[in-house]
């Protein structure tokens, strides 16, 4: 845990941790998602925002995804060091330490926290607060490293953003917007798990408990169809609690139909390079699956309250 040797301790005395390397403690591609999905909250929330307000509550929701994603990076410094696609991240590569990350995301959690419940209200404040502490604290100190279902349960961390948005805008959380956390969490399971399928080496050598590793290939491609099944079903909760239209539907509809014949393809592939291939086309259709998704339903929002359909 939070390990790094000696060399890339002097490394980093000698040339300093730059700007760049903290901001990619962050994990910014993961903040560009979780952002997004947190704004579509703000916007199909019923009832208005000032813009200025809106915009700071968007930055504080970035702000504490980045604290979440540093003290993970802290917390994972050991095993980042042995899987192929973390080498790189700041700590193990000699660019950052350790206690870098743990000030980084120390700091930024609670800055974020008090300026959106100080910006917004305290349902919203301490949303993002339980969101940090979920993912820093149930999600990398508990669950990745001993159970299969690590990212089940700890997916939900993942999902709360647009619960957060909504709740900045009425201090409420609601039907609705737990319909956009079940989306992200039911989504969740299929990304991961083909990541995890093609990547299970890595899982392996760092003795992270991923489903593919403990139940198995087959199993894993059972969980996956299951799962996925049940986000096309899902998707469709907007359209049933009223606040998206037919223009949504057909989205969902569409996306969800490629979900599933990813899944399927990967479910009957057999073992070795072709379900590698399998799994690695479903993971990186999954990428696009929730952004297209929720964009239709930012359209959709903008549609209905303009009139046009």
């Amino acid at each position: 845990m939070a390990y790094i040797d000696n060399s890339a301790e002097a490394s980093i005395a000698s040339g300093g941790t730059r700007v760049e390397d903290y901001l990619a403690l962050l994990k910014p591609r993961v903040m560009s998602l979780v952002v997004f999905c947190a704004l579509v909250g703000i916007l199909v929330a019923p009832g208005s925002i000032n813009p200025f307000i809106g915009f700071i509550a968007i930055v504080c929701i970035a702000i504490g995804a980045g604290a979440s994603g540093a003290l993970n990076m802290w917390y994972d410094a050991d095993i980042d060091r042995i899987m192929s696609r973390t080498q790189n991240r700041p700590i193990p590569a000699g660019r950052a330490t350790p206690g870098d990350a743990l000030a980084l995301g120390l700091v930024l959690s609670a800055f974020s926290v008090m300026l959106l419940t100080l910006a917004t209200n305290w349902v919203a404040g301490g949303f993002l607060a339980f969101t940090i502490f979920f993912y820093a604290v149930i999600y990398t100190m508990w669950l990745k490293r001993s159970t299969p279902q690590n990212i089940v349960i700890g997916g939900a961390a993942g999902a709360f953003p647009p619960m957060v948005g909504w709740a900045a805008v009425t201090g409420t959380v609601t039907w609705e917007s737990f319909a956009l956390f079940l989306i992200i969490f039911l989504w969740t399971p299929p990304h991961f798990w083909a990541l995890a399928l093609y990547k299970q080496g890595d899982y392996g050598a760092a003795g992270v408990p991923m489903m593919p590793n403990v139940a198995g290939e087959k199993s894993t491609k059972c969980q996956i169809f299951a799962y996925t099944l049940a986000l096309a079903i899902a998707a469709f909760l907007p359209n049933i609690l009223g606040f998206s239209s037919w223009i949504y539907g057909i989205v969902a509809l569409a996306t969800g139909a490629g979900f599933l014949w990813f899944a399927v393809k990967l479910l009957v592939s057999p073992e070795g390079a072709d379900m590698k291939r399998a799994a690695r086309s479903l993971f990186t259709y999954s990428l696009s699956y929730l952004f297209v998704l929720f964009l239709a339903l930012l359209v959709d929002n903008f549609a209905l309250r303009l009139g046009v359909i």
